[in-house]
């Protein structure tokens, strides 16, 4: 929670919807976007993977 809070800039009630989100794959964002947040998810000890999904 506390990476999502400090990249995305949103509060407690906030990081708790996006956090949802994100376990059940439904937070989206450019490939980029993902792949920066995935990766500051690793470096924080948490098994992170960014990926595409069908349009």
């Amino acid at each position: 929670m506390r990476v999502l809070r400090a990249e995305l800039g949103i509060g407690l009630d906030g990081v708790r919807a996006a956090l949802e989100q994100v376990l059940t794959g439904l937070y989206s964002g450019t490939l980029p976007e993902m792949e920066l947040l995935a990766r500051k998810l690793r470096a924080s000890g948490i098994e992170a993977a960014a990926s595409r999904t069908a349009d």
